[in-house]
């Protein structure tokens, strides 16, 4: 199994790599399927376009079926070289092998995958393509499976077909200790447990699609993130053994995609948090962050983060219902980001937090939040000091050369 980002299949050259990369998996007796994304750029032209065509409203079943077009080029395209170089192949789109998804178009989640017709090709030694990203509801319309789904697509497929591995190929070539473009001492990964890469990508890094990697750990399928434009070995995302929990952080990432909103002087009672975040939920909204205050005399206050691209929304819901919330304003602080750090010998290991605490202290960077989990800690701070606390804490948790 293969799966192939927009910077892979950006250009006509870049299809041309990995049909050879593809081969190449072939020569080797290999039966193949090949996920691909829509070429770099092309998915975000699509949905200028359908904005302009509605004024900023388009219906959601017209909107899916457009976007989900830009894979339906790419799976062609890349059948299309690899026929010109002699081998059989057939592409399919996400409605022909009956991807079958939710109804929650734009964000849709696969619930099962029809794999008799691919199973039928590959017997016939056949180079199967599938369009990412893209599914189809029990009547028929066309769904997308929201940013990165094509890493969803791909993992789900292998499941089905009981892939040996998934191969992720992207324009990074692993996994890496921290984002590489933000300190040049960050360390690529030989190897990551499904629960690190999962606390990682739900932290802000970009490299594999949260999704993905949930269904990889539910179903174990190996995943490999590896670099399309060389050999390299990449990282591979796996089960976890005692060799990762000697490293206690494996990972520090960043969010800059963080918003703060602090609902003020709330009574403090039953059903004013239900009927603050039901409403948030009924629109598919995620929080994240949660902090309620000590109550003073009856009232608190309550703060969470939301994406800053869901803020707008956010802010015409909380008007909607700020009366009846009792409270006394609501704020809202685009400037801020978050920063966490992962590893899954933190659960044996003691000191992490507060070594966290006392780095990003010594640097003069306040705390707005914090959040745990067994492996992860995450603290909102102001956004200025984002790359500033990402190379404090990969030095202070020794991750350029590993503990």
């Amino acid at each position: 199994m293969q799966k192939y980002g927009g910077t892979s299949v950006a250009d006509i050259s870049k299809i041309t790599n990995v049909a050879e990369r593809v081969i190449k998996t072939v020569e080797k007796g290999n039966d193949i399927v090949v996920v691909v994304s829509a070429m770099a750029g092309e998915t975000d032209k699509l949905i200028r376009l359908a904005n302009e065509a509605s004024g900023g409203r388009p219906t959601v079943r017209e909107y899916d079926a457009l976007i989900s077009s830009g894979e339906q080029v790419t799976s062609s395209l890349l059948s299309i070289v690899l026929n010109s170089k002699g081998y059989d192949t057939v592409s399919f789109l996400g409605h022909q092998i009956r991807i079958i998804t939710d109804n929650n178009h734009a964000s849709a989640r696969i619930l099962k995958i029809e794999s008799a017709k691919l199973k039928k090709e590959l017997n016939k030694k056949r180079i199967v393509i599938v369009a990412g990203f893209q599914g189809v509801t029990e009547k028929n319309s066309i769904t997308t499976l929201g940013r990165g789904g094509s890493d969803t697509s791909a993992v789900a497929i292998a499941a089905a077909l009981k892939a040996d591995y998934c191969e992720i190929f992207t324009d990074v070539d692993g996994v890496y200790t921290t984002d590489p473009n933000v300190y040049h001492k960050a360390r690529k990964l030989k190897k990551i447990s499904y629960d690190e890469m999962l606390g990682l990508a739900g932290a802000g890094a970009k490299v594999l699609h949260q999704r993905s990697v949930e269904l990889a750990k539910i179903y174990e399928v190996p995943l490999y993130v590896r670099s399309s434009f060389n050999d390299d070995e990449g990282t591979l995302v796996t089960k976890e053994d005692k060799d990762m929990e000697k490293e206690f952080v494996s990972g520090v990432t960043y969010d800059k995609d963080q918003a703060k909103v602090t609902v003020i002087h709330v009574p403090d009672r039953p059903g004013v948090a239900s009927k603050l975040f039901t409403p948030l939920s009924d629109k598919n909204i995620v929080v994240d962050m949660i902090i309620q205050n000590a109550s003073v005399e009856g009232y608190t206050d309550l703060t969470f983060t939301v994406s800053k691209k869901d803020i707008r929304e956010v802010q015409s819901i909380l008007s909607a219902v700020e009366k009846e919330l009792g409270a006394e304003k609501i704020d809202f602080d685009q400037n801020i980001s978050k920063v966490s750090i992962v590893g899954v010998g933190m659960k044996s290991h003691s000191g992490v937090a507060s070594q966290m605490f006392d780095t990003l202290a010594r640097e003069g960077i306040n705390i707005l939040m914090i959040s745990t989990s067994e492996i992860k800690i995450s603290c909102a701070i102001q956004e200025k000091y984002t790359e500033l606390a990402v190379r404090v804490l990969h030095d202070a948790f020794g991750l350029e050369i590993g503990n």
